[in-house]
This record gives structure tokens, C-alpha cells and sequence, in this order.
């Protein structure tokens, strides 16, 4: 560049319509150029409220808050603890409105697109749909993607709609350790549409069905045939299947699935009194069979109120939570004594060199509490009396 007024090279001649220009810099410099001012980083402080604005922001269907209550439940520190538990307790007069809803289902069943698709036709009814989605945690890591929300675009953008990813952490049955207090707070802030979707991993992901109104089981065509419907597990606790991707080539296939689930299901006691479980076919893709599984489950709702079944199985649902966190606390407490802290990494090692029995290790791990509760009853000692006195 011959001419650095013109800040073109030479050879581009006069023309103005060249495509390359130098453009002049930022004054006094920066990102650490000579005379840049280097400006003082302060660390993020994310805002602290009181117990009151809490409430208020729950009840209030406040985001931000909702979000950092449902993170103090997941907590498992103590002070976080005894403030979720003092909230919960003032939220429970304005709970146990909504309708409850678990989803689960093979890999692959299209869950999550059926939730978005689900629960963007329930908010443009007026309805306000919160979404539990429970994403797998690594046995290695533990850590989780939480990916669910990413894949529920339509939902993520109504305004009446709050989706919330939640790691399992490990815990068996496919839900969250945390999920029917989660579910509180959602029903506390006005949402009368819960929806709760498990890792969905197996036969096995039924614990949902201990926390939600109506449980749904959703499959897709090759996953099994009339005999896999008649096999104890997940299936004997479904209150409807719902055969997702009907649609296309696969629909004709779908409905015969359906027929063999259908009749297969006779086969099987009903779950819930009053109500006969059905297959039903979805296309969550195409919008299609959605309006009838809505209305499946607004039914399902009116039979079992008639005859009590609804608020029988709540019953059944908090007594059973209440027992779960007994020994979910006994658990935390045990294992946070300091004989029991102390004595762990020794027994470990020996179970782990085949040096003593998992039993044992465990029997002698319970006494070092210096528990009654676990310290064995000494056998009554027989007394011998002499014949002859």
C-alpha cells in the first residue's frame, strides 16, 4: 500500500468499488492493547430473597423465583433444606388442584416431541402445563445433559408453559428424588397441568405411577408384541398406551399393534377401579390423536372422582412419600455420622479384596453407629437347673 490515506493498494487504481478497505481502529486501544483501561471484573452475585418474596414469586408464578425454589428442594445442604421444607409447608393449601400426568416409554418412542406437541395444544386451550422432564444422570460422572427442553421447541416459547429439567441422580424408578415436592411448587404457582417424563430406560420406570393421577405409557411399533404386553412390569401399571409415530407407512402397522394391546391388556388387572386401560395411536409429528388422549384423560378423571378412586389413590400417594423420605433421611444421617465416616473407607477396602462378606461389612458398619436402633438383641441366656435340687 503505497498511499496509507487511500488505504487501498495501488494497483486498485480509482475505482471506488473496491471490495477491501482498512477501517480505523478502536480509540485508546483494547482487550489489553497498548492504552486500553483496564476495567475492575466484579464475580456475578445472583440476587438473594427472603422466605416472604419467595412465596410471593411462587405464587406469583415468578420464573426466576420458581426456578430457585425448585433448585433449593434439589439441594441436599442443610440450610437449603429447612427453608424448602418451611416454604412447602406454606404452599401446600394451594396444591393438589392440578391434574397429575407421568409419561414414560422406551427410548426412541418420541416422548419428548410427544410432550411439546401435547402440551402446546393444552396451553393454547388456556391451560398452564408444567413439565418435569427427568434426564438420566452418568453412572461414571454424574452428571446429566438435560437436554429434554431443547427438543420441546413449540412448548419452550408458550407463555403459559414451564419446563424443568432435573437430573435423576441415580435414583432407581426414573424419576427425580425431588420430583413430588417439584411438582408442589408448580401446582402452587398455578399450573393445573403437570407432566412428568421419566428417563424412560425399561421395564421398570414405574415409580411415577406413585405420584401421578393418570400414567402413560408411550411405545411405537417393533417394540414388542402381545406377549410383551402380557408381561408384568410397566405395562400392568399403565392407565392407557399411547402408540406414538402412527403416521405415514407405519400406521397400518400401528393399528394392528394397538389390537394386540388392546387384548392383551384383558389379560391383565386393571389398575385403577373403574377403568379398563386401552392402546391409543398418536402422531405427535402431525398433530394427530392428541385431542382424543386429552379428552381420555379428562374422562378418566370424572369416573374416578365418581367413584373415589382419585382421591383414595392421593392418599395412598402421600403416605407412601412420607414413608420413601423416612428412609431417604435415615440414609443421609447414617451415612454423615463420623464412626460411620471413619470406618467406611476400611470396610470398603476389605469387602473389595474378598477379605470379608458384604453382610458382615455391613452388619458391623451398622453397629459402629452406637445405635440401638442397629445394634443386634442379645440371644436370653438359658438358665440350667439341676435335676436333683
Amino acid at each position: 500500500m503505497t498511499d496509507p490515506g487511500k488505504r487501498k493498494p495501488e494497483w486498485s487504481g480509482d475505482s471506488q468499488a473496491f471490495a477491501c478497505a482498512v477501517m480505523d481502529g478502536v480509540p485508546g486501544g483494547h482487550d489489553g492493547m497498548p492504552g486500553a483501561q483496564v476495567r475492575p471484573r466484579f464475580p456475578r452475585r445472583r440476587p438473594t430473597f427472603t422466605e416472604q418474596q419467595l412465596l410471593d414469586g411462587v405464587t406469583g408464578a415468578d420464573r426466576t423465583v420458581l426456578g430457585r425454589v425448585i433448585s433449593m428442594i434439589e439441594s441436599n445442604a442443610d440450610h437449603h433444606m429447612e427453608l424448602a421444607q418451611s416454604l412447602l409447608r406454606q404452599l401446600l393449601p394451594r396444591t393438589g388442584r392440578a391434574v397429575r400426568i407421568g409419561i414414560t416409554g422406551v427410548p426412541g418412542a418420541g416422548k419428548s416431541t410427544f410432550i411439546d406437541a401435547f402440551g402446546t395444544m393444552l396451553c393454547r386451550k388456556g391451560h398452564k402445563v408444567a413439565v418435569l422432564a427427568v434426564d438420566p444422570s452418568s453412572t461414571m460422572t454424574r452428571g446429566s445433559i438435560l437436554g429434554d427442553k431443547t427438543r420441546m421447541e413449540s412448548l419452550s416459547r408458550e407463555a403459559n408453559a414451564f419446563i424443568r429439567p432435573s437430573p435423576s441422580g441415580g435414583t432407581l424408578g426414573g424419576v427425580s428424588r425431588k420430583t413430588r415436592e417439584t411438582m408442589l411448587v408448580c401446582e402452587a404457582a398455578g399450573f393445573d397441568v403437570i407432566l412428568v417424563e421419566t428417563v424412560g430406560v425399561g421395564q421398570s420406570e414405574a415409580t411415577v405411577r406413585s405420584m401421578t393421577d393418570f400414567f402413560m405409557l408411550l411405545t411405537l411399533t417393533g417394540a414388542g408384541d402381545d406377549l410383551q404386553g402380557i408381561k408384568r412390569g410397566v405395562m400392568e401399571n399403565a392407565d392407557a398406551i399411547v402408540i406414538n409415530k402412527a403416521d405415514g407407512d407405519n400406521r397400518l402397522k400401528a393399528e394392528r399393534l394397538a389390537n394386540e394391546f388392546t387384548h392383551a391388556l384383558h389379560y391383565l388387572r386393571t389398575p385403577t377401579a373403574g377403568w379398563q386401560p386401552k392402546a391409543f395411536l398418536t402422531s405427535a409429528l402431525e398433530k394427530q390423536g392428541l385431542e382424543d388422549i386429552w379428552q381420555v384423560i379428562l374422562r378418566f378423571r370424572e369416573i374416578t372422582e365418581e367413584n373415589g378412586e382419585f382421591e383414595a389413590r392421593r392418599s395412598r400417594q402421600v403416605t407412601e412419600w412420607m414413608m420413601s423420605m423416612v428412609l431417604d433421611q435415615v440414609q443421609q444421617r447414617f451415612l454423615g455420622l463420623a464412626s460411620v465416616k471413619e470406618k467406611l473407607p476400611d470396610l470398603q477396602a476389605a469387602v473389595t479384596a474378598g477379605k470379608l462378606p458384604a453382610t458382615a461389612a455391613a452388619r458391623e458398619l451398622l453397629q459402629s453407629a452406637n445405635c440401638p436402633l442397629f445394634t443386634p438383641k442379645q440371644p436370653e441366656k438359658e438358665t440350667c437347673h439341676d435335676s436333683e435340687s
